[in-house]
């Protein structure tokens, strides 16, 4: 399957009348105890993601487990009895500019000799169709070159200078962003031809004729290789039926029919319009001082040019009835993505406090560890698939929503209908005091874990420069889970969920949404 820049988430009845057991797992839920899920904690800070999907059906009998029993060993655990709030110390972050005007979140680490830089640039996949219609693919094949020689450095020398230097040099190119990214030693004998090789990168790449064609070669093989894989299938159909005509439509790898037509001219002309000085940003994290830092990102940008920013991207338009995409496929197993037009990243305090509301609520419906409401009635008590879990993806226009799974074919109506159920139910009755609160307790506790490393915080940094975040952006996570409030979860769940308008695609052997025509027996005269 191809990933990152090769590119890498029906109206029910309502649950009043669905089964005593679902009811009953709903409010034994109050009693049990949330799994951690660090990852979570920052799916609604970091960028990019996809809805998760599942290989395959559990046929195993749940065990059961009586929750309302206490744990006896718990009363030994005289270290509970000490028990403090978590007090969280957020890095420190230190705001500049450039001469140019690049702006730079900093922060200093000592602990390790290592130095993690981000150049970001407003120039993702979306913008393909600015420099040729239809010319899906060229931000990507643009990423790919930039690591594949410059003017000063033919493809095998610069290869052997990144390698020589011990460093991680790279470039992506995602439906929003373009990333550059560079991991070197501190020291000035690794970290300045480290940063002489970035700026080459950017600013004097070859494009080399034969370089893109045997970059156009490979790209087919994979796009051909992604047609057997039914998880990218279901993606880019999702993809494709959500967004229509918007630039979030088409993959950002390129699609089979436009990979080809992919010339030398427009990788030039999309790095002259969009990896500019006012398209840029910046996120360094590591062993440097503010004056080094500084030094270091003049350094970066010197050979940028000053350009213009990208313009805003359309908003794209929302879904107003269902619409169901089958995709036949030969497997024993269908795999399902479901959801809506999701939100685009908040910027402002009170849209931040929404997206922290829908985040814990969504957390208990639709999370990833096996006390969330999907996970627990599709998987545990009706056994039809081993993982179910839904995510929002925001991005600078509205990202999407999506609920991904896969089960056996000949359940697969039932568990797309199943699924619907224990959604309209979290939307109509609202989840528990008690849900809410081990999820914000389990969301407050893994948030260190975010930026217990150079990467995780470097990661952070980037992704609120590239969205224009501010400063206290971090620091104000923990209060934003604070101020939660049930009705203001419940409330948000209602205003942003909208299942009867949901797009439902499946990739499998059999159509979920005919109905099987009985067989007719004639007898033999």
């Amino acid at each position: 399957m191809i990933q990152n820049k090769y590119d890498s988430k029906a109206k029910q009845e309502s649950f009043k009348t669905t089964s005593p057991s679902v009811r009953s797992t709903f409010s034994s839920k109050k009693r049990s105890y949330l799994s951690t899920s660090v990852a979570f904690a920052f799916s609604i800070l970091a960028t990019t993601a996809q809805a998760d999907t599942a290989a395959a059906e559990d046929y195993r009998a749940p065990a059961t487990v009586d929750t309302s029993a206490s744990i006896a060993a718990l009363s030994r655990l005289t270290s509970l009895n000490d028990d403090k709030p978590l007090k969280v110390t957020v890095p420190t972050i230190q705001q500049f500019k450039t001469k140019s005007g690049v702006p730079v979140m900093f922060v200093q680490t000592t602990t390790l000799p290592i130095v993690d830089v981000d150049l970001r640039f407003n120039a993702g996949s979306a913008r393909d169709g600015s420099i040729k219609k239809d010319g899906f693919g060229i931000a990507n094949m643009t990423a790919t070159m930039l690591e594949q020689g410059s003017e000063s450095l033919d493809e095998n020398a610069f290869t052997r200078a990144v390698e020589t230097l011990g460093i991680n040099l790279s470039s992506s190119a995602y439906k929003d962003m373009f990333i550059v990214s560079l991991r070197s030693l501190s020291d000035d004998q690794h970290l300045l031809p480290a940063v002489d090789l970035m700026t080459q990168m950017v600013s004097e790449p070859t494009f080399d004729e034969e370089t893109l064609a045997r970059n156009k070669a490979r790209l087919l093989v994979g796009l051909q290789q992604q047609k057997q894989d039914p998880n990218s299938l279901a993606s880019i159909a999702f993809s494709d039926a959500l967004y229509g005509t918007h630039p979030y439509a088409h993959p950002s790898v390129g699609t089979l029919e436009s990979v080809p037509t992919i010339q030398k001219q427009q990788l030039i002309d999309f790095k002259n319009k969009y990896l500019v000085a006012a398209n840029a940003s910046i996120a360094m994290t590591g062993n440097l001082t503010l004056e080094q830092a500084k030094n270091l990102a003049e350094n970066i940008t010197a050979k940028l040019p000053t350009g213009q920013a990208a313009a805003e991207l359309p908003e794209p338009k929302p879904l107003t009835k269902a619409q169901h995409v089958h995709i036949p496929f030969p497997s024993t197993q269908t795999t399902v993505l479901m959801g809506q037009l999701g939100s685009k990243r908040a910027t402002d305090p009170i849209a931040q406090q929404q997206q922290t509301n829908f985040a814990v609520g969504n957390e208990v419906m639709a999370g990833s560890d096996f006390n969330a409401r999907l996970m627990t009635e599709v998987r545990q008590n009706l056994g039809y698939t081993y993982g179910i879990s839904g995510s929002m993806n925001s991005m600078l226009s509205r990202g999407p929503y999506q609920i991904g799974f896969s089960t056996r074919n000949d359940k697969a109506r039932a568990a797309i209908d199943a699924s619907l159920e224990v959604i309209n139910e979290t939307l109509d009755e609202g989840i528990t005091n008690d849900e809410m609160r081990l999820t914000t307790d389990n969301l407050k506790n893994s948030f260190p874990m975010g930026f217990a490393s150079n990467a995780g915080i470097n990661g952070l940094l980037g992704m609120m420069n590239f969205y224009q975040l501010p400063n206290n952006y971090l620091a104000d996570y923990t209060n934003r889970i604070d101020q939660v409030t049930l009705s203001e979860v419940n409330q948000t769940m209602q205003d942003t969920l909208k299942p009867d308008n949901f797009l439902i695609v499946t990739v499998g052997q059999e159509n979920p949404w005919e109905e099987k025509k009985a067989t007719k027996k004639t007898s033999k005269k």
